[in-house]
């Protein structure tokens, strides 16, 4: 392993927060191949690639239905022993099946370990009923939040309103070229948005936080007819209470998104090979792994 990222899960892992308290933690990995097994025929020792911790079946009920990261062998499949380890087993199903990218000599392995947390905005934005010159508020500005904004631009949204709790975040967020950044403690936040929309409200609402404030708040700026996407990652067991009155006279459309198959990490790897989407600027601190 040469580089990995740590997502938010991560850390929701090691305070048991996303399920049992785990320290098997990373699935954004880069790296370079150590050793093969005598049926790997499409990788060879010394390749470059990137690595997919999760790979799906593409026969069963629910990936016949596009929702692969659903599949019984998607939740089956992992790395060994994870991500964040100085070697990893990778599979035969995730080498066999298009788990593993090699990477071009013009992709750091530093932007390789961004992939995998940009499939997972691919994919939800593939979930999404939108036109160009829609307005797009996203929830949450950390890296994922950022990722959101770039996509944003490349799928031709306008305005684009950032919140979030964390002054740097919100002030990292300007470099961007978003229309503003609002605290979401702001008491004047909802005016702010109705004013930049023709008292309407946004049209789509990306939640990149598992904030469930957020997610109210959400329900209240979108737009009627509009849609709220749930991107992050909500602690086990989250409840909240919801006016479903609401969001059912002004139909919104609510669409988790979990996660991303090969399918999708295909499409970011594209976008970073191409030099579509600067990835290289979120990347704020790096750490040595031991």
């Amino acid at each position: 392993m040469k580089a990995c990222g740590v997502c938010g899960s991560d850390l929701e892992k090691i305070y048991g927060q996303y399920s049992q308290p785990s320290m098997r933690l990373g699935h954004e990995p880069s790296g370079i191949v150590s050793e093969v097994g005598s049926n790997v025929k499409e990788f060879k020792k010394g390749d470059r690639v990137f690595v997919h911790h999760h790979v799906p079946c593409h026969s069963c009920h629910f990936c016949s239905h596009g929702n692969e990261t659903m599949c019984q062998k998607y939740s089956e499949t992992n790395l060994s022993p994870c991500g964040l380890a100085e070697e990893f087993l990778v599979p035969d199903w995730n080498v066999a099946h298009g788990g593993m990218i090699k990477l071009p000599d013009h992709i750091s392995f530093d932007e390789a370990s961004m992939i995998e947390p940009l499939a997972c905005c691919v994919r939800a934005w593939n979930k999404i009923k939108f036109k160009q010159g829609d307005s797009v508020a996203i929830l949450g500005a950390g890296p994922t939040g950022m990722m959101h904004v770039m996509l944003s631009k490349i799928f031709g949204m306008g305005d684009i309103f950032c919140f979030d709790i964390n002054n740097f975040r919100l002030s990292f967020a300007k470099q961007f070229g978003i229309t503003e950044s609002i605290l979401s403690t702001d008491p004047s936040a909802h005016q702010k948005i109705l004013a930049k929309t023709g008292n309407r409200g946004v049209d789509v609402v990306i939640v990149s936080t598992g904030s469930l404030n957020a997610i109210a708040q959400s329900i209240e700026i979108v737009r009627k007819g509009g849609t709220v996407v749930l991107f992050g990652v909500p602690t086990k067991d989250a409840k909240m209470s919801l006016d479903i009155s609401k969001v059912y006279s002004k139909e919104i459309t609510i669409t988790p998104s979990y996660a991303a198959s090969e399918i999708d990490t295909n499409a970011a790897f594209k976008l970073i090979e191409e030099k579509k989407i600067e990835i290289n600027k979120l990347i704020t601190h790096r750490f040595d792994l031991i």
